[in-house]
């Protein structure tokens, strides 16, 4: 996860997301950083656009949460109906 902090901290700054680099802040913190993990982070970002990805990202769960709130209407409309229809059987069998 450091990996990937160090990369979006990077990419904050607006340094280029290299091995040196993301090596660089990793041991900036104390830790000795896992050459194996950063070649991969790196490989996996080549040609990513980190903040078009950020944005991307930021908007999809705003967009679920609506759909959910626009679903949530719904579902309590039907279950009163169902309330309603089991109060209407009670008072049939008493």
């Amino acid at each position: 996860m450091e990996y990937i902090y160090a990369a979006l901290l990077l990419n904050k700054l607006g340094k280029e997301v290299t091995e040196e680099h993301i090596t660089a802040v990793v041991k900036a913190t104390g830790t000795n950083p896992d050459e194996s993990q950063v070649k991969s982070l790196v490989a996996s970002l080549k040609g990513v656009d980190i903040q078009k990805a950020i944005s991307e990202t930021a908007v999809m769960p705003a967009a679920g949460a609506s759909a959910q709130g626009a679903a949530k209407p719904a579902e309590k409309k039907e279950e009163k109906k169902e309330e309603e229809a089991a109060e209407g059987l009670s008072a049939l069998f008493g």
